[in-house]
């Protein structure tokens, strides 16, 4: 678990006594949660919140838009995405298209950054129906173009068969299940995060929480392998392992383009494929995914 401030380390780290810590939670929002009557503080969140508070952020003096012949994408790893950057090699060679799998967390960072073109994510809103638009207002200083990449199916990953019956989230506490997980700027850890919270389960009790891999297919190798009981990953790797599946949601997962590079060529090409019949074609084979919106731009509710 990422490490918890003190109100005194607080103080410290931003050069202020403690009363005025009181003052920057209660007016300012700085990131906070009480336990056992005392204040504490995730670190990462606290470095978040000051350099989401800097004013007059320093501007990169190259970034990745301005490369020829080169397609940078970061953020959520996902199969069709793997795929997709395969068939943009394979139309266009004279370019290079590479991936970054950083977590939708990291992907937005690194968009903020400058060091892709695309960011891909799928970050639930608290309200579990809107995605991405929030996050990307905390984390970038302008709101982004947003393009459906696809919606996709999330679950658990079960050994063929189920041998310990699994059929809901709350199993995971009441069979004692060994779980695997990942990391922190992920959105699928966040979502298992919201399904422990929601059946009552703390985290800290969970066996193998902390053992955290970088992708989907990584996640189902463990389960495929015994190493884990369970663990949260989408459909399609389920039917790649020949493994079990329990669906819990459909979720929109997004591309996420500055509006300064978004008609770049390198990104209006790699847009362009998600309209065309090969595009639609990879997903033979793969069950848990639609490509309805796929290609569509996407606009904050109302």
């Amino acid at each position: 678990m990422e490490k918890l401030l003190s109100t005194k380390d607080v103080a410290e780290f931003l050069g202020v006594n403690e009363k005025m810590v009181y003052t920057l939670i209660n007016e300012k929002g700085l990131p906070a949660t009480r336990i056992t009557g005392k204040w504490l503080f995730p670190k990462h969140l606290v470095e978040q919140w000051v350099v989401n508070k800097t004013l007059n952020y320093p501007q990169q003096m190259e970034s990745a838009v301005q490369v020829p012949n080169l397609l940078l994408v970061a953020g959520s790893n996902d199969i069709l995405l793997d795929r997709t950057l395969a068939l943009f090699q394979h139309e266009y060679p004279e370019y290079v298209a590479m991936f970054g799998n950083l977590g939708s967390l990291g992907g937005l960072r690194a968009l903020r950054a400058g060091r892709c073109h695309l960011a891909a994510s799928h970050l639930a809103e608290e309200n579990g129906e809107e995605y991405n638009f929030s996050y990307a207002a905390s984390e970038l200083e302008e709101l982004p173009a947003v393009v459906n990449f696809c919606r996709r199916q999330q679950g658990l990953l079960v050994p063929r068969g189920n041998p310990r019956n699994v059929q809901e989230i709350s199993d995971i506490g009441a069979k004692e299940l060994r779980i695997v997980n990942r990391p922190l700027d992920a959105s699928t850890r966040l979502l298992l995060d919201r399904e422990l919270k929601k059946a009552g389960l703390d985290c800290r009790d969970i066996k193998g929480y902390e053992r955290e891999f970088n992708s989907h297919l990584e996640i189902g190798l463990e389960v495929m392998s015994g190493r884990a009981d369970t663990g949260l990953g989408i459909s399609a790797v389920a039917c790649l392992l020949g493994l079990d599946f329990l669906p819990l949601r459909w979720e929109r997962f997004d591309l996420l383009i500055p509006k300064d590079g978004f008609f770049t060529k390198a990104t209006q090409l790699f847009l362009d494929l998600l309209h065309s019949s090969a595009f639609h074609d990879l997903i033979q084979g793969l069950p848990g995914y639609d490509l309805t919106l796929s290609g569509k731009m996407i606009y904050p509710r109302e």
